[in-house]
């Protein structure tokens, strides 16, 4: 038996719809300004340029249905996406190959102290501190490939106390499921239980204690949210 100098952490595991197992996380990465107009209100040229990607713990992702306000930020946004979860991996994944590593897909939110990332931004600094607190990734649980099908398309919303605040497709990505999968490959080894975040659509904007975040995609249902 292993012996440890520490107690060992609890492996990180999402529910999966429809059943008693649990999927083990082992990364979590986030692309940046994969809608076209998601980047315009974010003040950037919507041109296909290279991805680019940044990371949560996997720890930050939270299926409670509840977000609890984060310190240090008065400016805090709600980024609904879907994420990917993979079954498999590997390096420099041929682009016609990438969905087969897929194993499903779940609602999540990408909260993120807005202010904070501001003044990173400003500094060329890193975004963690805006984009990697703890529980900054409300997440659903997980609808298996094998149950949806591929999901290249449909409508995703979400839903500030019943007013509809961002909405798109996700055929509107700049970068799709697969062109990202391939696209890290050639940088990380990707591998089961790895998670990407797929990016938000339009309407970003600050929420409140209270608030309730209901994010809904066509194939996947909807997931609600409460800011405490």
């Amino acid at each position: 038996m292993t012996e440890y100098a520490i107690k060992q952490p609890p492996v990180v595991a999402l529910p999966i719809a429809g059943s008693d197992a649990l999927f083990p996380v082992r990364r979590v990465y986030c692309i940046g300004r994969n809608y076209a107009a998601h980047a315009i209100e974010m003040g950037h040229d919507p041109d296909r340029e290279p991805p680019f990607f940044f990371q949560k713990n996997p720890s930050n992702l939270d299926p409670s249905g509840t977000f609890p306000y984060p310190p240090h930020s008065s400016d805090v946004h709600h980024e609904a996406e879907v994420s990917v979860m993979l079954k498999s991996g590997g390096t420099n994944i041929a682009l016609e190959e990438a969905e087969a590593h897929i194993f499903g897909y779940a609602l999540s939110l990408d909260m993120t102290r807005r202010d904070l990332q501001g003044a990173q931004k400003k500094l060329g600094r890193p975004w963690e501190i805006g984009k990697a607190f703890e529980r900054s990734a409300p997440v659903g649980p997980i609808h298996p490939v094998s149950e949806t099908g591929l999901l290249n398309e449909g409508a995703i919303t979400l839903k500030v106390n019943g007013e509809v605040k961002q909405e798109g497709d996700l055929n509107q990505m700049i970068w799709k499921v697969p062109e990202m999968i391939s696209y890290l490959s050639e940088y990380f080894e990707l591998a089961a239980g790895d998670v990407i975040m797929s990016g938000t659509p339009s309407g970003v904007a600050a929420v409140e204690r209270g608030d309730e975040m209901e994010i809904a995609v066509e194939g996947l249902g909807s997931f609600t949210v409460k800011v405490v």
